[in-house]
């Protein structure tokens, strides 16, 4: 990316992009649009594999558009890959991490020579806009170069410890960190790019192999990223890429004893699921869950109420509210609350919605038909019970009449004590509260299962209060590009408390490669 070296791409800067980004996006639409259709394999131990059934993967965009063919993966599919990656782990654990780092780095390097050709083809299987789908690939990219900078930057993990003071005796004690083995990496359909490159980049330079599984909605992007670690010259099984129904192939590879570590991103429900069953082997073994979010913005009435507007906007309705990190609740103090719905409101009006490959679109079709129906079944729930200020209908002019387009959707006057308060929705649609104190926005806010982002608009004497109060793992202040969404490696790692994350650590950040491994302390002693 030329321009790279002036224009840093990340969820914050991406409103302003330089024209080449425009240009050269265009170009790669092009030409994904010309492979429309083909088939793609599975990869294990560094081979195609094929199996006898096939699964359409269709764009939400334009459901007539097929994208391409990919394998209804089987148990023993799903056998064979962890049998090739229990195989290769032993080579690989004993690769110099240095060398682990170097070919992470290379993959990190073709996952960004290939940013818009990626990008192009995340935008029509995932129906993200331009800007959100190559800042998608890009996150990818930055994460693989994350988890290999904090590898230097640690020396590989080994620490001398105290000495023990035996006389007579020598002694050495070391702490190494080291792999657990075969990691299953079971990737949601948002984030195709980041959310399986991030933490399939962790657990490779760490030395585990891997097998990943993307969602069923979104295998084509994943494969692209699978091709740039083979190309990249990683070792035949030491990477494996999977496709196929998770309660047949998914499950599998869940209830194998050969799994030592799993990473899943996806719903609390499934998540919890798949924790449960996960816990039923031999021996307690790690496993990373990041299972979605109920997120609000506080807004106080000191608050600049423009820059709270864009940024709460920003946050509920990008990606068509399908992040875990979406804004999908709004508190604000009575005595600023109706500036502020005339503005939410008039900035929601100006939201250009149509097929998100288009330079002026901002908001996609949702995902899939479920998706679709969800969106129609909690639209006419919240219309009974609450008032519904814009949006509430799904999209079928013209061409949307060939996707899954919605429109984006604001409630107010919805009893606090109605399940959509708490309950997540994972679509374009946000529930709104006036409040009369900042301690009532608090206690509503906390008052969920949930714990992932949370946003606060408001003078600087009360930031303090509500970073030490919040009960969410990133946090974002006054901030126009996004009230609870925009993290990226290295700036905001990205991770959650109670219901939403497993285990305290954000990916992209100082302390989430180590997940990855277990210590062993080496203790030495010799006579002298």
């Amino acid at each position: 990316m030329t321009a790279e070296t002036t224009f840093k791409l990340t969820y914050a800067t991406m409103y302003n992009p330089p024209e080449e980004l425009h240009q050269r996006f265009d170009e790669a639409l092009a030409e994904a649009k010309a492979t429309l259709g083909r088939e793609y394999g599975m990869i294990i131990n560094g081979e195609e594999y094929f199996a006898a059934e096939k699964v359409e993967d269709r764009s939400p965009i334009h459901t007539d558009w097929v994208l391409g063919f990919f394998q209804k993966g089987t148990e023993r599919d799903a056998q064979n890959a962890l049998a090739a990656a229990r195989k290769a782990f032993p080579g690989w654990a004993a690769t110099p991490w240095q060398e682990r780092v170097a070919l992470v780095r290379k993959a990190a390097d073709l996952i960004n020579q290939r940013v818009f050709e990626i990008g192009a083809k995340l935008a029509l299987e995932v129906g993200k806009n331009r800007m959100e789908s190559l800042g998608d690939v890009a996150e990818s990219a930055d994460l693989y170069r994350y988890a290999c900078t904090m590898m230097e930057a640690h020396d590989g993990y080994v620490k001398e410890m105290g000495i023990d003071p035996l006389a007579g005796y020598q002694v050495s004690n070391i702490s190494v960190l080291r792999p657990y083995g075969v990691w299953v990496v079971i990737s949601p359909f948002n984030f195709p790019a980041a959310l399986t490159g991030g933490p399939v980049a962790h657990a490779l330079v760490a030395g585990n192999t891997v097998v990943m599984k993307p969602a069923t909605d979104t295998p084509w992007v994943p494969r692209m990223i699978a091709e740039c670690l083979r190309d990249a010259g990683v070792p035949a099984g030491v990477f494996n890429y999977v496709t196929g129904p998770g309660r047949s192939l998914g499950q599998a590879l869940i209830d194998s004893p050969d799994v030592n570590g799993i990473t899943f991103t996806g719903s609390y429900d499934v998540g919890m699921g798949i924790y449960r069953d996960y816990a039923k082997g031999k021996y307690i073994r790690p496993i990373v869950l990041e299972l979605g979010g109920k997120n609000p913005a506080i807004v106080s009435r000191h608050a600049n109420l423009d820059d709270a507007a864009i940024g709460i906007v920003r946050s509920i309705f990008g990606l068509q509210g399908q992040k875990c990190s979406a804004c999908s609740r709004v508190f604000v103090e009575a005595p600023v609350y109706d500036a502020l719905v005339e503005r939410l409101v008039n900035l929601t009006g100006k939201l250009a919605v149509g097929d998100p490959t288009e330079r002026n679109v901002y908001m996609g079709p949702v995902i899939n038909k479920s998706a679709y129906a969800d969106y129609q079944a909690f639209c006419t729930d919240l219309g009974q019970h609450g008032r519904i200020l814009t949006g509430g209908k799904v999209l079928t002019e013209g061409a949307m009449a060939k996707g899954y387009f919605v429109a984006p959707t604001l409630v107010d006057e919805l009893p606090l004590d109605h399940r959509l308060w708490k309950q997540e929705m994972f679509l374009p649609i946000a529930t709104i509260a006036r409040v009369q104190s900042l301690d009532e926005a608090m206690r509503l806010a906390n008052d969920v299962d949930y714990g992932l982002t949370a946003g606060f608009y408001g003078a600087e004497d009360e930031l303090a209060w509500f970073e030490d109060k919040i009960e969410a793992g990133v946090t974002y202040m006054n901030r126009p590009q996004g009230a609870t969404t925009g993290a990226w490696p290295g700036f905001q790692p990205f991770g959650g408390w109670k219901g939403s994350g497993a285990i305290g650590k954000n990916m992209g950040g100082w302390h989430y490669l180590p997940v990855y491994m277990r210590e062993q302390i080496r203790t030495r002693v010799r006579k002298a």
